[in-house]
């Protein structure tokens, strides 16, 4: 392995640095895809866009998968790295494609035929059910172009790599961000696609990234083994590498699966209400950028210092981390303070979904270094092999906190006491996590000195 991927030696803020500044850039990029979607079908009307709110959490949930499949193969491959043993990471590499494409075509299948019952579940009717379906045919026929390049870039990631998967994301997003207003509204010969504009969109810019990503993770990075495993290799890897990826796929889906239902909670309060929380969270997620992009930071750190048995340079990129989830929460507050107006105004001009969007904005902001600890002590727990504790903490916040808080302040029958109740299951959830999972690692470290 290079000196340049080693990320068991340098100073551990340099390695944080290094992996996280470029996938700022590259979650930048991503998000601002929904962002611009968001922005462009509230163009075409408020129905338009609680269609697209409802479609949010299926879409989570989905790339969540995605997510939870590429930590355990990039868990499974830094921690092969760490040790030096180069030909089992290669073996795990081409191993966790192979059921990535398996488990992706399953879902992208059974999702295209049953758009409309999953979004009644979550409280879609008429109109905004018929608008949500046709935008959720076509992102469901993109699925494996999204997922097999999730996991793609997240093995590049595991070997230290950060640049170039910032990169392809940066690329597929203005791939994105250019078809999409195009697609939605026509332009010259290409006719308007109304809100399957979006969709299609993201279609086109993820067949390309699919074949950069490959062709990254064959070519450059030597990652992948033409060498066919017998039948009990395979599956033999492939239980290893689920034993790691169910529950960390899990706990990925957590999130967005909350979500779904306190959507529902929400839908309670109308439409409006539903397009406000949509509207709300897209921006949010824009907003912890730094703190996604840490926990995709740790988890190579994590991995390749567990395999070289290096657990207080585990501890200390945690404590780092935690601290940097803090400060971007203090400024965060302050900017949407005063600009989260002005940016809400942009996306819609009615104002009961104005109203809301900026009460959530004004509410929620100063908790989320809450959640920010929390998908960085998972992602560091998956790395190290650790993904049903990594579950846990997600259930703690989500399952636990969340969505009974929401709950619990949607019976005040206003939606300002569920944005409080989000805001409390950050808080708790966050201190909560952040001792155990330092003491949790403390006394490993202890126990392991004195074997």
């Amino acid at each position: 392995m290079s000196s340049s991927r080693d990320l068991t030696r340098p100073p551990v803020h340099k390695v944080l640095a290094k992996l996280t500044l470029p996938m700022i850039l590259g979650i930048i990029a991503v998000l601002s895809v929904s962002l611009i979607d968001t922005y462009f079908v509230s163009q075409l009307g408020t129905e338009h866009l609680a269609a697209l709110s409802f479609s949010f959490p299926v879409t989570m949930s989905i790339s969540s998968l995605a997510i939870g499949l590429g930590v355990g193969a990039a868990s499974a491959v830094s921690r092969a790295v760490g040790s030096n043993d180069t030909d089992h990471a290669k073996r795990l590499s081409t191993d966790s494609l192979l059921l990535g494409i398996v488990v992706v075509m399953v879902v992208a299948v059974v999702g295209y035929l049953n758009v409309k019952p999953l979004l009644s579940l979550l409280g879609a009717s008429s109109d905004v059910l018929e608008l949500g379906a046709r935008y959720m045919r076509i992102w469901f026929i993109s699925v494996p172009f999204l997922v097999v390049p999730m996991i793609a870039n997240a093995l590049i990631r595991s070997v230290g790599d950060a640049f170039w998967p910032s990169l392809v994301m940066i690329g597929s997003a203005a791939i994105n961000i250019i078809s999409t207003p195009i697609l939605i509204f026509g332009w010259g010969v290409i006719p308007a696609f109304n809100i399957e504009g979006a969709a299609l969109g993201t279609l086109f810019a993820q067949v390309l990234t699919l074949f950069a990503s490959l062709a990254i993770l064959i070519i450059r990075e030597k990652l992948i083994s033409f060498h066919l495993a017998s039948k009990e290799e395979l599956l033999a890897s492939w239980r290893s590498l689920l034993s790691i990826a169910a529950p960390a796929a899990a706990g990925n889906m957590v999130n967005p699966l909350c979500i779904a239902i306190v959507t529902a909670i929400i839908a309670s309060f109308g439409e409006k209400s539903v397009a406000a929380f949509g509207l709300a969270t897209r921006i949010e997620f824009f907003a912890v950028i730094p703190m996604l992009a840490l926990s995709s930071a740790i988890g190579p750190l994590a991995g390749q210092n567990w395999g070289a048995h290096k657990i207080r340079r585990i501890i200390d990129g945690l404590k780092i981390s935690y601290w940097v989830c803090v400060a971007w929460t203090g400024l965060l507050s302050v900017f949407l303070w005063f600009w989260a107006p002005a940016i809400i105004s942009g996306f819609s001009s009615d104002p009961a979904v104005t109203d809301e969007a900026l009460l959530y904005l004004r509410i929620i902001p100063i908790s989320v270094w809450g959640y920010g600890i929390v998908i960085v002590a998972a992602a560091a727990f998956n790395s190290i092999g650790k993904a049903k504790v990594g579950l846990g903490y997600y259930v703690i916040r989500s399952a636990i906190f969340y969505v009974p808080l929401s709950w619990l302040g949607a019976m005040y029958a206003n939606v300002a006491y569920v944005f409080i109740g989000i805001a409390l299951a950050n808080v708790v959830s966050g201190i909560a996590i952040a001792v155990y999972s330092i003491w949790w690692l403390k006394r490993t470290a202890a126990q392991n000195a004195q074997t």
